[in-house]
């Protein structure tokens, strides 16, 4: 068993560092993957990050609270799942409204996925106040999160999976590989999911069915989501990569 040193202000820290290296990675698809990023620039209305910001904030708060108020002591939360799946809602929306059939997700890869394998970090050190611990288990690498009981690492899990991706991505990326270019947004979108997916059943959080929980059901929208948009990139090869979702 791991000993792992908490503190509540870790998750703080932990968001703090995970917003630098979102805006680093921002800043390097900006600098040098522009012509190879789709939905680069399409960005360009208030309107958009108005309604992505607000997605955002309503998914992550109603999935985060839905789920913790079921428990034997509810809480208020927030869930990055949540804040993704309001995001891609709220944008959808806001490009059929506008008209937009571009994809405007491309940008966000990178700085998204770092955001993610950082910020796990700090839910890590947060401890139990975080409400992102594992179950307990008899592994070796069970962490100690102040309670004395060994429980998976869910969060580690979770960082080196999406940095898995990552690697794959960004080497994807830099090559030209058409799946990266046309479809990252939704490469990402169904890794995500598929990783989450399965460190669910490794939280001891309420379900709704059976074995799963309300993240189980997002998880799967989301991976229909991104399923359904390469699908229809592969249906019509000919189609600008530009052409897809978000």
């Amino acid at each position: 068993m791991i000993h792992v040193p908490t503190a509540p202000w870790f998750h703080y820290l932990g968001d703090l560092a995970a917003w630098i290296a979102a805006m680093l990675g921002a800043r390097w698809v900006y600098r040098h993957r522009q012509p190879a990023v789709a939905g680069l620039a399409r960005q360009t209305e208030p309107g958009y990050f108005v309604s992505l910001a607000i997605g955002a904030v309503i998914g992550a708060w109603s999935a985060g609270s839905l789920n913790t108020l079921r428990q034997a002591v509810p809480t208020l939360s927030h869930s990055i799942a949540g804040a993704l799946a309001g995001a891609i809602v709220a944008v959808e929306l806001w490009k059929w409204r506008h008209g937009v059939r571009g994809s405007t997700g491309g940008p966000f890869v990178i700085p998204l996925t770092l955001g993610i394998v950082v910020g796990r970090w700090g839910c890590l050190f947060a401890g139990l106040a975080d409400q992102t611990y594992g179950l307990p288990t008899a592994l070796p690498w069970g962490v100690d999160l102040g309670d004395g009981i060994a429980r998976h690492p869910v969060e580690i899990y979770e960082s080196l999976a999406m940095a898995l991706f990552l690697a794959v991505y960004w080497r994807a990326l830099v090559t030209g590989r058409r799946w990266a270019v046309a479809h990252g947004f939704h490469a990402f979108v169904l890794a995500y999911a598929v990783q989450r997916f399965a460190w669910e059943f490794l939280k001891p959080y309420p379900s709704l069915v059976g074995p799963f929980n309300l993240f189980h059901f997002a998880m799967i929208g989301l991976a229909a989501y991104a399923l359904v948009w390469i699908a229809r990139g592969r249906a019509r090869p000919g189609l600008d990569p530009g052409l897809s979702g978000a």
